[in-house]
């Protein structure tokens, strides 16, 4: 039996019909080509199933076409959508990235960056779990923040509106004819409750019936803000939620309570995280935060950056979940 020998790029260059040249720079997206031309190159490999020689691709443009990515959030919740999203942008430009998660240790993060700059990857993309703006990272390569921004204005960072989201849910409520609403969220010292109370807020009006609830991002704290608004006397036919994990608590103490969602409280969520948000009874009415998009726009940006383009800080806007915790079954 003989084997086929593999596809060479003298193949794909016979099959396109031009130089070896300059299919070289069409599959390494180098040189002043025609897009046609790109094209005609990039089919012809794909019909082919040619595959390049990485090693001599970094070799001819001095990119190692790596990505380093560096995360607080152990648990995934944030930067695990925002990878996925990023790597849709920088797989079309045949760019890998390599996951380091610091466990919110500076020691470790300067470990990671050491090695990563020591690998020679084109460019890092920070993130983490807290929407919280960070110290910039001190690297001579292309960065850009994800949802987690820089405190540096001049950095590029792609962030959330949290105001923008709360303001949806807000609104919402509103719509369903609700005109007693609370705002339960998390600590006040975080800037995404801060905001979400200030999009709630301004959207409720003479609707808010109470000062805003801050406490934990946890079921524990939604359970005890119940009883807070109880104990105070406030009555309520809806409340805003900071939090997935808040609304839950939420929910579970007013069912203690005797009162139904969302017939007596409508009772909105925030992060569309799926753990929380479809196992809360009732499922909830919460804001998506669309972290694939922010990882998408993220990636863009630092690919820009890398090919020597400009790129700005950007942010994207969430959307509005509907579900039994407002609209009822």
């Amino acid at each position: 039996m003989t084997l086929e020998r593999p596809v060479r790029i003298t193949d794909v260059a016979a099959l396109a019909g031009v130089s070896i040249g300059t299919a070289s720079k069409a599959l390494n997206g180098t040189g002043q080509l025609r897009d046609a031309t790109r094209e005609r190159v990039k089919d012809a490999a794909e019909r082919l199933g040619f595959v390049g020689d990485a090693r001599a691709r970094a070799l001819a443009s001095g990119r190692t076409y790596t990505v380093g990515m560096i995360t607080t959030d152990s648990f995934g919740r944030f930067s695990i959508p925002v990878l996925l999203g990023a790597e849709d942008v920088l797989s079309a430009g045949q760019m890998a990235v390599l996951l380091c998660d610091t466990r919110d240790d500076h020691v470790r993060e300067t470990h990671y960056l050491r090695s990563l700059v020591a690998r020679g990857v084109d460019g890092i993309i920070v993130t983490g779990r807290s929407a919280d703006a960070r110290p910039p990272i001190d690297v001579s390569i292309p960065v850009v923040y994800a949802f987690t921004p820089s405190t540096d204005p001049a950095d590029v960072s792609v962030t959330l509106d949290d105001t923008h989201g709360a303001g949806l849910v807000a609104s919402h409520l509103l719509t369903l004819g609700r005109r007693d609403v609370a705002i339960v969220t998390g600590p006040a010292r975080h800037s995404s409750a801060s905001r979400r109370v200030e999009g709630a807020s301004r959207a409720l009006g003479s609707s808010l019936v109470a000062p805003p609830l801050y406490g934990e991002w946890s079921e524990r704290w939604g359970r005890q803000a119940v009883d807070v608004l109880v104990r105070g006397g406030v009555r309520v036919d809806g409340i805003v939620c900071g939090s997935d994990q808040i609304a839950r608590g939420v929910c579970d103490r007013l069912r203690e309570l005797g009162r139904s969602v969302p017939q007596d409280v409508a009772v909105t969520g925030f992060d569309d995280w799926d753990v929380m948000a479809l196992s809360s009874r009732p499922p909830l009415t919460t804001v998506d935060l669309r972290l694939e998009e922010l990882g998408r726009v993220a990636g863009q940006a630092l690919l820009d950056l890398i090919e020597g383009s400009t790129a700005r800080s950007a942010v994207v806007t969430p959307s509005l979940v509907l579900r039994e915790s407002t609209l009822g079954t």
